[in-house]
């Protein structure tokens, strides 16, 4: 798995690519974690799917970690251009509910 970011004056922007799962989901919640402890005055953060390959049950507890913690921040989070199979699991688990897709 892969975490990339670009920071603008729009947000925080985290690219996520490969697999988010069982495997590598403590990672990612350490280095996601890191990214928005460095950039706390971003005015939003975007999680960028595209390429996301594959998501399990972890995958989707690691994100709304993150949006709990953002949340307690006041800073508005979002699901940018999820892949079909991720967009999928999304759309089942009702997470678009909690972070709306853009």
């Amino acid at each position: 798995m892969k975490i990339k970011h670009n920071v603008t004056k729009r947000g925080l922007y985290i690219y996520l690519e490969g697999e988010l799962d069982e495997c590598n989901g403590a990672i990612a919640k350490s280095k996601i974690d890191n990214l928005i402890e460095k950039n706390s005055t971003a005015p939003s953060v975007v999680f960028n799917m595209h390429g996301l390959t594959f998501m399990d049950s972890t995958g989707i507890g690691v994100l709304i970690g993150r949006y709990k913690k953002l949340k307690n921040m006041k800073i508005p989070t979002y699901i940018e251009n999820p892949s079909f199979s991720v967009d999928k699991v999304f759309s089942v688990s009702g997470i678009y509910n909690l972070i709306p897709k853009l």
